[in-house]
């Protein structure tokens, strides 16, 4: 039987259809089509045209998954940015579907963790596995953008998710520069507290690359001329991490500095959420920037960063952690999910 899966965002939709393996209980991907959302007036459109025009000459799915950005209630969903309400139960009805879920985008990818592929993720470190510890406890952080944050009870293939909106925890500065930062975004966005969302995000290193330029020793900074063209450009905005790295990898200090502070912030949340949860199953490492910053997160400041916790710091150490390398993982877990749907 096929099963139906979609990752749907507010910029993007993408849709696969899947079957099993025939000597694996992974996810085998038969079809797929990515729509971009805002040019289409709800999503129900976009379904019937990859079902109709997309998928004619294969097996209608027999269940679905849908990974959904946005608050989720009894099975359904309001894309804020676009203004659709989605029911997963009208859904079924209207597409003949015999099982039909709506998950959070970034909670489902705990589906994923048990049926990934070597080539899906890479390790940091391995951790040492011991009888005493819940080896089934997982936690994912993903930083896109936006700060995703998840857990999950992982026993063979049964899998239990714990959503979670931790990444919206309080930031905690380690530095003077840091604090300067903390002080400086508070007064820029005219709020009261500053989240870990904040910083450990695209979003996030775009705002300390802002708070960098602010200084008089970067008046003559060739991204000056490009956050002028910002202030009335929302794509200008989305390319800025990439042009960030990019500079920092040519040689440029203070692109060098902003990143550096970026990756202690996220090693450093790392860190806590592995001592909170204590995922002795592994601490997984997502999200849209996973896969470009990857040997950054093998690097000995990242690390230096996530042992930064004083006494427990040997803990941490046994905690396996593994970056994401795919980027559709999103898409392949909640696939995943579709297909558990067919056995309940």
């Amino acid at each position: 039987m096929n099963f139906l899966a979609c990752d749907l965002g507010g910029t993007k939709v993408l849709l696969g259809i899947y079957e099993k393996e025939i000597n694996d209980d992974s996810p085998k991907l038969i079809i797929k089509k990515k729509y971009i959302s805002s040019d289409w007036d709800s999503f129900e459109l976009i379904l019937e045209d990859f079902l109709k025009n997309k998928c004619k000459n294969i097996n209608h799915p027999s269940s679905a998954c849908f990974a959904v950005a946005g608050p989720l209630s009894n099975n359904k969903a309001k894309i804020i940015n676009l203004s659709w309400n989605i029911s997963g139960n009208a859904l079924q009805s209207k597409f003949n579907l015999k099982r039909c879920e709506l998950i959070n985008d970034f909670a489902v990818q705990i589906y994923g963790i048990p049926y990934l592929k070597k080539n899906q993720y890479s390790t940091i470190q391995n951790g040492t596995h011991s009888e005493s510890a819940n080896n089934d406890l997982h936690a994912i952080v993903g930083a896109g953008t936006g700060l995703g944050i998840a857990r999950g009870i992982i026993s063979g293939k049964k899998v239990k998710v714990l959503a979670s909106e931790g990444g919206h925890v309080e930031y905690s500065p380690k530095s003077k520069s840091e604090w300067e930062l903390k002080i400086w975004l508070k007064n820029y966005l005219k709020v009261e507290r500053i989240s870990c969302e904040r910083i450990v995000s695209g979003t996030g290193l775009s705002r300390i690359a802002e708070w960098r330029l602010s200084k008089p020793d970067a008046q003559n900074h060739p991204l000056q001329k490009y956050f002028k063209e910002i202030k009335i450009s929302d794509a200008a905005r989305k390319n800025l991490p990439e042009k960030i790295c990019n500079l920092s990898k040519d040689g440029d200090q203070l692109m060098i500095e902003v990143e550096r502070i970026w990756l202690s912030a996220y090693a450093s949340l790392l860190g806590d959420i592995a001592l909170q949860e204590l995922c002795f199953g592994g601490l997984w490492i997502s999200g849209g920037t996973a896969p470009k910053h990857f040997k950054n997160f093998k690097s000995d400041l990242f690390m230096k960063h996530f042992f930064d916790k004083g006494r427990l710091k040997d803990i941490l150490k046994t905690i396996p952690m593994n970056v994401i390398l795919d980027g559709e993982f999103g898409l392949f877990s909640a696939a995943c999910r579709a297909k558990m749907l067919l056995k309940t």
